[in-house]
């Protein structure tokens, strides 16, 4: 029995290590924009330009992919208001060079066209740092659906 439990305890205790994302204090600032990113689409804050790409790209859960400019009509228009977002989940960090992808999952609750909606969202991001700051280069969302 000793050894089942001993057993156990080390199964929980390396899945649960394994669920931690261990981060470099350096990427800090890179976290900062992810949070950033949330909350600026959460309150409509045109700042969020400063931390996107002139090139970036957003693929969202529905099917749309926009650009800079596609993305900054419908963000004035406001087209679509997120009223939360919420961090469930940050799954995965891999850094090349300058190119940092994280995956990772929200809770998101808004309106679109003035209709009520609510969702959970699997994102993949990519973050480019130049000039020593972190901006978005793409972005691609997929619901999860219950």
């Amino acid at each position: 029995m000793k050894q089942l439990s001993l057993f156990i305890l080390l199964f929980l205790f390396s899945f649960w290590n394994g669920q931690n994302i261990r981060t470099n204090p350096k990427d800090e600032k890179l976290f900062e924009n992810v949070r950033l990113l949330d909350r600026y689409l959460q309150n409509n804050d045109d700042k969020i330009i400063n931390i996107l790409c002139p090139d970036v790209s957003f693929g969202h859960s529905n099917g749309w992919v926009q650009n800079l400019q596609d993305f900054q009509k419908d963000f004035s228009s406001k087209k679509v208001v997120y009223k939360n977002i919420e961090q469930t989940e940050l799954s995965e960090i891999k850094k090349y060079k300058n190119m940092v992808s994280i995956r990772r999952k929200i809770k998101v609750a808004g309106t679109y066209k003035g209709q009520d909606f609510g969702m959970k969202l699997a994102l993949l991001e990519i973050w480019m740092k130049k000039n020593s700051i972190w901006k978005l280069w793409s972005r691609q969302s997929v619901e999860i659906k219950p």
